[in-house]
């Protein structure tokens, strides 16, 4: 472990350190990369670490904090701190004390979390362990879990002294333990982990809990990491850093089946900034979504078919790009669809979401072959997700929002408030009313509102005052 750290040399990170991603696998295997995790602590104190791990053997539907009084390590035993456990398990009733997920069972013995301890033993010395394992990795056990962290921390700082005026102190630390794929050859590998890290530098995990949920991207630990990545931005952390990134096949030599591994941080600084850089099109790049929008439109509608558009080396257009394609009819609303998730490249989302838009809105009856030579289309590409941490953020005519309470969610685009001449109040109170919620919803502690941008581009068309519209 000590050669590994001597070798993981970053720059310098200024400002607190809040989480962190390590992987868990063998040391052998996954240690030259957890080394840039940890030799990121070197200079830093912390009094307590969570650590949050996957379930790999055992089956149960909570965050499970263990009950017990400490971990022993070949380094010697890390206390649990059991004040701060108890009072944990009391935020929220998907976080309870437990022994499931860290004791043996007869299917095996958990590994995620205790691999973690020796890394820090030795670099931090003595620290008191809030160990927690998660039998359910959906958003909403990730968020219960993350949001509890982020007050509870912020609580005891405050109660000690020694919160800043941004957020919780540097006395705790968050280790999110993940490997990243698994059993891909090295370059699907690559393409899969490349995707999932660059929506993590830009702090889009809503999209990277949806990718993991329905196994678009992977991750064995990605309920650990979008808890981490919730509670340290409610902590005041706004830069996300990818430390290093490889796989087992860099180690073994043995390409045609390997585990991805990363070393991430999630950083609270002066003047730190996670937004992307501005997503544009050209004339030519906006001609060809619009050909695939109406092409798909006429396959569909014509022939029953799914549009087969051509593949593009054109990387704008292969960007993985969320995007709602609005179909109008004599300048009326005759269909909106989009993705939010990013998940598929650009002209292949505009392939779906216009088939969809002609062919699924459920306020309209699907589109009929005379329709075709009358539609006008539009498209909306939309930026990563990020939470609005307070609504003065939102902005009218420049950010749309999507609204989300447990399974509840609804999205209007940045156009619709200008078209409809809102306020910023009355957006938010019509996005609740699109999620199926009370208008006053986004005053809820259990709402988050999302805010993204959109690139807009279509053909001529007189502006539509359909309030319905998405």
């Amino acid at each position: 472990m000590d050669g590994m750290l001597a070798k993981a040399t970053t720059p310098p990170i200024e400002g607190q350190i809040l989480a962190l991603v390590a992987p868990h696998a063998g040391y052998q295997y996954s240690g030259p990369v957890a080394a840039y995790s940890y030799a990121a602590l070197k200079g830093h104190k912390y009094a307590r670490v969570v650590i949050i791990a996957p379930s790999h053997y055992e089956a149960f539907n909570f965050s499970s904090v263990y009950d017990g009084d400490g971990y022993v390590t070949p380094l010697g035993v890390v206390p649990v701190d059991k004040a701060f456990v108890e009072k944990l398990t009391r935020t929220n009733a998907s976080v309870r004390l437990s022994e499931r997920g860290h004791k043996r069972t007869a299917q095996g013995a958990e590994h995620a979390l205790e691999v973690q301890l020796p890394w820090l033993q030795r670099v931090l010395g003595d620290f008191t362990l809030v160990p927690i394992i998660m039998g359910d990795q959906s958003y909403a056990a990730s968020r219960a879990l993350g949001v509890s962290l982020a007050k509870l921390i912020e609580k005891e700082s405050s109660a000690s002294g020694t919160s800043g005026p941004e957020g919780a102190a540097g006395d705790t630390l968050i280790v999110a333990s993940s490997d990243l794929s698994h059993y891909h050859t090295y370059n699907e590998a690559e393409r899969i982990d490349h995707k999932t890290l660059a929506a993590l530098q830009i702090w889009d995990y809503l999209n990277m809990s949806r990718n993991f949920q329905n196994r678009v991207w992977e991750a064995c630990g990605g309920g650990p990491i979008i808890a981490a990545m919730i509670a340290a931005e409610r902590m005041g952390a706004n830069e996300a850093r990818v430390l290093k990134y490889a796989n087992s096949g860099d180690v073994t030599g043995d390409r045609s089946q390997v585990v991805g591994y990363s070393a991430d941080v999630f950083v609270k600084t002066a003047s730190g900034k996670t937004v992307g850089a501005a997503f544009s099109l050209s004339e030519e790049e906006q001609k060809k979504l619009l050909d695939v929008a109406r092409k798909s439109v006429e396959s569909a509608v014509q022939r029953h078919k799914l549009y087969a558009p051509e593949s593009t080396s054109d990387d704008r257009l292969n960007q993985d790009r969320g995007a709602f394609v609005t179909l109008r009819e004599g300048g009326r609303l005759r269909g909106c669809i989009g993705f939010t998730a990013a998940n598929e490249p650009l002209y292949m989302t505009v392939r779906d979401t216009a088939t969809l838009a002609a062919l699924r809105d459920p306020r309209f009856r699907p589109v009929a072959a005379p329709e075709l030579p009358k539609l006008e289309y539009e498209i909306s590409v939309l930026s990563p997700m990020r939470r609005a941490r307070d609504v003065r953020e939102i902005r009218v005519g420049e950010h749309g929002l999507l609204m989300k309470n447990g399974d509840r969610e609804g999205l209007l685009l940045p156009q619709v408030p200008v078209e409809q001449h809102w306020d910023r109040t009355t957006f938010l109170r019509e996005t609740c009313v699109k999620a199926g919620m009370v208008p006053e919803c986004w005053q809820d502690d259990d709402t988050d509102i999302f805010k993204f941008t959109a690139f807009v581009f279509g053909e001529q068309q007189p502006p539509t005052h359909d309030a319905s519209r998405n």
